[in-house]
């Protein structure tokens, strides 16, 4: 073993390792290769949703102007709408790996 010292990264591993241990966790299951497909096609969709949210963040920005209330709510939106589309995203992959499918309702030809 190395002397080196370990990064906050590391421990924060351990940390997290040491809890799922704790809480009767184990690593997770290898997952098939649909649910690969699927996760990375959650991970498109939300890239996709970014994209779009971005480009209308920046015309909301342009026509807020020099306006500092105008800009900060601009901002408040951006970051809410940023946060449910990850929030959604992380739905979406828990439920794959659940073993629950995809996005509900859409259905796989």
């Amino acid at each position: 073993m190395s002397d080196a010292p370990k990064s906050a990264w590391e421990i924060a591993l351990e940390k997290l390792n040491r809890q799922d241990k704790e809480r009767g966790e184990g690593a997770p299951a290898a997952l098939t290769p649909a649910q690969k497909e699927a996760i990375a096609e959650a991970r498109r969709r939300f890239q996709a949703g970014v994209a779009e949210g971005e480009i209308l963040h920046q015309a909301s920005l342009r026509k807020a102007g020099d306006d500092p209330e105008a800009l900060a709510k601009v901002e408040e939106e951006y970051r809410i709408d940023r946060q449910r589309l990850e929030d959604q995203r992380d739905r979406e992959i828990a439920r794959v790996r659940a073993g629950g499918g995809g996005k509900p309702g859409k259905k796989k030809k």
